[in-house]
């Protein structure tokens, strides 16, 4: 196998802050500490073959790439249900006027009982034709995103709130209404000609290790199975899933332009979206944000969060296969180059932050480029960039990526690039 060979080099100065929950470690967060290592080579094909021909690389490398991530990082997932219901909420003039709010609750059993998953819509009324949307999960409730008292409150499992009284006994309340604004600014998306759409991530699966109890998971057991087989599904497996089952709704909606939907996430659902999107090629443009390991970060720099800290800390969050790579990242036969790669040639945008070194960005960034190769080989320009650009000095071609000023969390700026990425592709 040829390989890419990649050597440290100078620190970014990042600050770094520790997640909570997460008690000091002997992890790295020096640059001059990240050891040499090897890359494989995304067009170099299992048996030995170099991949020079587009005809190649999406019937041969691109399967073997998906079915190596499906094996050793998320696991293998389960196709469209049997049976979807829609059940539908309309209110034309919501939020003064200016949308269209759609409530949608999908089903996956014919007595609408079992998990579900509850979209939230928001469609411009000054767009008259069928317009590009942005679908993500959220983390607390689709009532959390904005203050509208039409948004129906969520009644899933939510985590506990540093806040006083926004969750009690893990179920949201009516304090948590539009704490989770500042991340999904609905007006200005919708002012650009955007729909938008989220669910919240509990829906699909709740955040918690329960052995794959709830959720969706128990939908697909077979015979005896009490939990996914180590090569099947964990939780970012099934989050994925679940937007992919949005997409299948948004695809009913003509109102909505079919071939122009985006998928974002931020943090562990910033590697949702990847996944989601490497997975599901009808998604036609693919958002990163503070992805970090598992995510747009380079397993194989080690800086940060690591392969061990995450299977440790959130065992249920990939498949049980990928805890053999534990402190031995160099054996995983993908790294999440790879993974951007057979995004392309779809647009994909990797946003990271300066002081967000838990994620760390210049393997976000290094990870981005090194998709290049790919793309370029579909016709399709790379990360035109040789080093990593300067904090607030985004870059956009068919891959786009910024490192902003400040901490872990979606702002007003990470929206304003997604915005114009979007507008360079979509429109």
């Amino acid at each position: 196998m040829r390989l890419i060979t990649i050597f440290c080099g100078v620190t970014l100065g990042l600050i770094w802050t520790l997640p909570a929950g997460v008690e000091e470690d002997t992890h790295n967060y020096d640059e001059s500490k990240v050891p040499a290592y090897s890359l494989p080579d995304p067009l170099l094909a299992s048996n030995g073959s170099k991949i020079t021909h587009k005809e190649t690389w999406r019937r041969l490398r691109r399967v073997e790439i998906l079915k190596l991530f499906e094996t050793h990082v998320y696991g293998r997932s389960p196709g469209r249900p049997r049976t979807t219901a829609y059940k539908e909420s309309v209110d034309p003039s919501a939020l003064g006027g200016k949308a269209t709010r759609k409530q949608i609750s999908i089903f996956f059993k014919d007595d609408r009982t079992g998990p579900s998953i509850n979209l939230l819509i928001y469609l411009p009324n000054s767009e008259k034709e069928p317009v590009a949307a942005f679908l993500g999960l959220n983390f607390n409730g689709n009532h959390s995103i904005h203050p509208d008292p039409g948004i129906m409150l969520s009644d899933q499992w939510m985590r506990a709130s540093k806040e006083e009284g926004m969750i009690v006994d893990n179920r949201a309340t009516e304090a948590s209404r539009g704490s989770s604004a500042s991340r999904w600014p609905v007006e200005k998306i919708l002012a650009r000609g955007y729909t938008l759409v989220t669910a919240y991530y509990g829906d699909i699966d709740p955040d918690f290790d329960d052995g794959f109890q709830n959720g969706v998971h128990p939908l697909f057991y077979e015979g005896t199975q009490s939990e996914p087989a180590p090569d099947q599904w964990g939780a970012i497996g099934a989050w994925a899933w679940g937007l992919s089952r949005a997409l299948d709704y948004l695809e009913t909606d003509p109102r909505i332009a079919r071939r122009k939907v985006a998928v974002l996430g931020h943090s562990r659902l910033g590697k949702t979206a990847l996944w989601a999107g490497a997975q599901d090629e009808r998604f036609a443009l693919v958002i990163s944000n503070n992805s970090g390991c598992g995510g747009a970060a380079l397993s194989r720099r080690r800086f940060g969060e690591t392969v061990k800290r995450i299977n440790t800390a959130f065992p249920h969050w990939f498949c049980k296969n990928f805890s053999k790579y534990n402190d031995n990242e160099d054996a995983l036969p993908v790294d999440q180059h790879m993974l951007i790669s057979v995004i392309a040639p779809r647009p994909v945008y990797v946003a990271s932050a300066q002081e967000d070194s838990w994620a760390d960005p210049r393997g976000e960034f290094l990870s981005a480029k090194h998709a290049g190769p790919v793309y370029r080989l579909l016709g399709k320009p790379g990360l035109d960039v040789e080093s990593m650009p300067p904090v607030d000095h985004p870059v956009m071609t068919t891959i786009g990526y910024h490192v902003r000023t400040g901490k872990h969390d979606v702002t007003d700026y990470d929206w304003d690039q997604y915005l114009k990425f979007a507008d360079k592709h979509l429109r």
